[in-house]
Formats: structure tokens, sequence, C-alpha cells
């Protein structure tokens, strides 16, 4: 863990007293100012006698030695022997309903819980351990110390579940290749925020770092280095692995058809030769979408793909298909002719998109697609996720109205891109989204699965990723603000303020 993780999870754990972030639907705080000392050494998490798992559990036995050792870590402490230690709190008892604990998390993982703690008993129930695993975070930020050093847990009660099935971060690793290790970083800083689903977009036009066992020069001709910068099948089950340990889903991006430049020297015959006049330019467009080798391709990969990762969920892309090339290429626009396309190219991206969607289909993946498949008026399937992320095209509000009007789940983005850097405290714009602040039926709102914020690489790298996602953090009031947070995961329901928990 860097200095700056280490920082982060010491503050998070030494929080006033209350401070639980995000803020739970219902705190219950002893009037009496309840409240017992809590010696790390003394301390122990164990499960419930009516536990529907146990030792052996992974995820939660790794779990309670994660927040253990927070314990143990979280600074200097007062000498046990200076004072008496009672009462003296000494264990959370853990009880998990349903008795599943090897599987992933998934869209419709229960993570409500129920914490009460005081100094006969600290218990943690829930339906499932991925419930348990939000619980684990609130009674870490619990804990907390006075100013000479000595740890204290009030007498609470707290229950808590999430608003949005759907809470991610979107981290970019082709357009500035990113260390597993600040990967995983960020994974225990999402769980340190109850995120719940990392998008990993994993390749674009700059660098294709995904090793393919399939085709395995993809990333030897497309990544910036093919040793050093890439992502072995190991790396991507390691993160996939320490994802699900802390509830996280992990769903990769290959977006297709445009943002595959990347992809050409890997793979000789994939992408649109572009023309100048009636002479091919040398340039190469999106991917030819006229050919049966595309479609062999498309479903030799997305088989490993789909395989390698166990989400249900697939991010297809879809967004910024630059149709001019499409338009110079002779082959293409015979092929336009012969479809009765015209000269309209959203057709002919309609009719790449909904051939990959069949591939997908056949794997038995679902999938989710940028917003302008929807607004190019793409034929997809009812259970498409359509991800909104546009701000120049109007208000993102009109358009989360217009998906779900058609129908379709809306995922959130556009207000909460974390890369982009504007004068002053900007984030203070973005805490005050609602995500259903739209104009819609309530069957509409409900079509609204969560949100994402976007870490977008351009000029994000490994040295400045951990300040732009959590490199501060605010006291005030018993109040904490982690920019990481920044898509208003804090419920703050007293003052009518939006969440995604």
């Amino acid at each position: 863990m860097t200095g700056a993780m280490a920082a982060l999870a010491l503050a998070l754990l030494l929080v006033p007293a209350g401070a639980v972030w995000p803020q739970p639907q219902l705190v219950r705080e002893s009037l009496g100012g309840g409240r017992c000392r809590l010696s790390p050494d003394r301390f122990r998490f164990g499960y419930a006698s009516s536990s529907a798992v146990g030792p052996g559990c992974a995820v939660l036995d790794q779990a309670f030695r994660r927040y253990w050792r927070l314990l143990r870590d979280a600074g200097p402490r007062a000498p046990e022997d200076t004072r008496p230690w009672k009462p003296l709190c000494t264990e959370l008892l853990v009880s998990v309903a349903t008795p599943h604990c090897d599987g992933f998390p998934d869209m419709d993982s229960v993570e409500s819980y129920k914490l009460s703690t005081s100094e006969d008993l600290s218990l943690l129930s829930s339906e499932s351990v991925w419930g348990a695993l939000r619980g684990l975070e609130t009674f870490s930020q619990l804990v907390w110390r006075d100013e000479d050093g000595t740890f204290y847990l009030n007498k609470t009660d707290i229950v808590d579940f999430p608003r949005f099935a759907h809470r991610g971060l979107l981290l970019d690793t082709s357009r500035h290749y990113l260390p597993v290790r600040a990967i995983l970083e960020t994974l225990d800083v999402m769980a340190y925020n109850k995120f719940n689903v990392f998008h990993w977009h994993i390749v674009d036009d700059p660098s294709f770092p995904y090793e393919s066992a399939a085709f395995p020069e993809l990333s030897q001709k497309g990544a910036y280095n093919p040793v050093t910068h890439v992502y072995t099948l190991n790396d991507v089950k390691l993160v996939i692995e320490y994802a699900r340990l802390r509830g996280i889903r992990v769903i990769s991006e290959f977006d297709t058809p445009g943002h595959t430049l990347s992809w050409g020297p890997g793979a000789p015959g994939l992408l649109t030769p572009c023309y100048a006049g009636s002479i091919p330019s040398g340039a190469h467009g999106p991917v030819n979408p006229i050919l049966n080798t595309t479609y062999q391709f498309m479903t030799e990969l997305f088989r490993e793909i789909s395989t390698v990762f166990p989400d249900f969920y697939l991010h297809l892309g879809g967004d910024e298909v630059d149709f001019s090339c499409w338009r110079s290429n002779p082959e293409i626009q015979a092929f336009m002719q012969r479809m009765g396309f015209g000269q309209d190219y959203a057709k002919l991206e309609s009719f790449y998109i909904k051939r990959l969607l069949d591939i997908i289909s056949s794997y038995g993946k679902g999938y989710v697609v940028w917003q302008e498949v929807f607004d190019n008026g793409v034929k997809v399937k009812p259970d498409t996720i359509i991800h909104v992320w546009r701000e120049n095209a109007g208000p993102y509000q009109q358009e989360v109205a217009r998906v779900t009007k058609a129908g379709y789940r809306a995922l959130l983005s556009a207000p909460w891109y974390l890369n982009r850097i504007s004068y002053g405290q900007d984030w203070q714009t973005a805490y005050q989204v609602e995500p259903l602040e739209f104009e819609g039926s309530p069957e509409q709102k409900e079509l609204v699965i969560g949100g994402e914020a976007c870490m977008w690489g351009e000029y994000v790298d490994v040295t400045n990723l951990t300040p732009r996602l959590c490199g501060w953090l605010t006291y005030k009031s018993g109040f904490m603000a982690v920019c990481l947070d920044i898509v208003k995961l804090h419920r703050g329901e007293q003052k009518g303020s939006p969440t995604l928990w």
C-alpha cells in the first residue's frame, strides 16, 4: 500500500464519531452517550452461531483480516496498562442469511445490512456476504480515537441499503498504462466508499494492453510495450478476484467499431482502409463492417473475453464512430447500395452492432453501450443498458428521459468526469447531481440503474491517479469528503441531497 493509500485508509478508520461514509439510511446513536473502549490486540471478528456461512468463507475470512489490520495499524495507541479497560468491546459477530460465498457479485446482489454495536454485543447481520462487506466497512468507520490514542466505539444501531445497484468507477488503461498495483489500490479505495463496479476500459485507439490467448499479436503489436505494458491472463484473474473479495464487479470494455486503431497492427484486414479519392490513403478507420472475416474475428475474441470476465455484462462501447473513412471506401459504398442503406451510415453502424450483439448473446452475456448507439437509432435489444455520457448534445437529463421512455435501462456518467479539471471547488457541482431529476414516470425512474465516475487517461497515469481520485480529505462537523466519492454517495437525506448509495 502506498503512502497516499495508507493515509486514506487511516483517515477512513479514524473519522469523528458517527461520521460514516456514505451516510447510512438510518443511524441511531445512544442518547446516553454509551461507548466502550476497543483494543485491537483484544478484539476479534467472528461468525455468529446463526450465520449460514462460517470459517472457510474466503470473502469474509479475508475481510476480517483486512479490517483487523486497519485497526492494528491505525497509528499510535495509548499504553493499555495506563488506564482501566472497562467496558471493553471484544468482538463483532457477523451473521449472513444465505449460504453463498464462492460466487461473484452481480446486478441483483443484496447489499443491505443491519449493524448494532454496544459494550455487551456487536452484531452485523445481512442477507448476503456482499451486504456483510458493506457493514464491515461501516463498522470500521465507527471506531474513533481520542487525543490520547485510545480507541472507542459508540453504542450505535444502523440500518442501511443502497439506492442504486450500479455504483461504478471507470479507469482507462489504454491511453496511459496503469500497473496492476495501481488498479488494486484503486479497488481498495472503491471498497472504502462502497463502490461496487469497476468498469475496465482496457483497450482503445492508443494501445491494446490486453494479452489475448486467441490473438496474441493484438498486444504484441498494439501495446506500448508487449512485455512491460500488458495485462496477462494472470493479471486479469488477480484483478477480478481482488475485486470479488471486496464485493466489486469487473465489467470489461472492448469498444468497437470505433476506438480500435491499436487493434489494426495485430489483426490485418480488420480495420477499414480509408481512401483519398480513388487511392488508398494508407490510413485506417473503424472496424470494417462488411466483411465476414470481421465477424469471425469478433466471434473468437469475444468467446475468450466472455470466458475470462465472469460478470454477466460486457461493455461494447459503440461511441464516437467516425463515418468519414467508411464514406471514402468504394467497397463500403457499393455494400451500402446493395443493402439499400443509401448514404445513411448510421444504418451501417446498426448493421454491425446488431451482428455483434447476436455474437454476445450467443455466449449468454448482457451488454452495455454508450449513448450514441441509441442516439443513432441503432436497433438494440430491449435488455440493452444505455450508458449516458455526453453533455455537449443537450442536457443529459433529457437523454436519460429519452432512453428510459424507450424502455431501456440507463447508466449515468455525464456529470461525473473526474479527469476534467477546472478552477475552484468543482466537486460541489458534482455533489449536487440527482440521477432521478428528469421528467419521467416512476416506471422510467426505476430504469436508472445507477452511475459511474469516469477517469479517462489522456492526462492521467500512475503518477497522478491517486491524487485525482482521493488526494484530499475534509473534516467538518463530523463530515468527511473523499474525492473518489464524487458521485454523491453521501445520503444527506435531511438536506434532500442525492445519492447513489
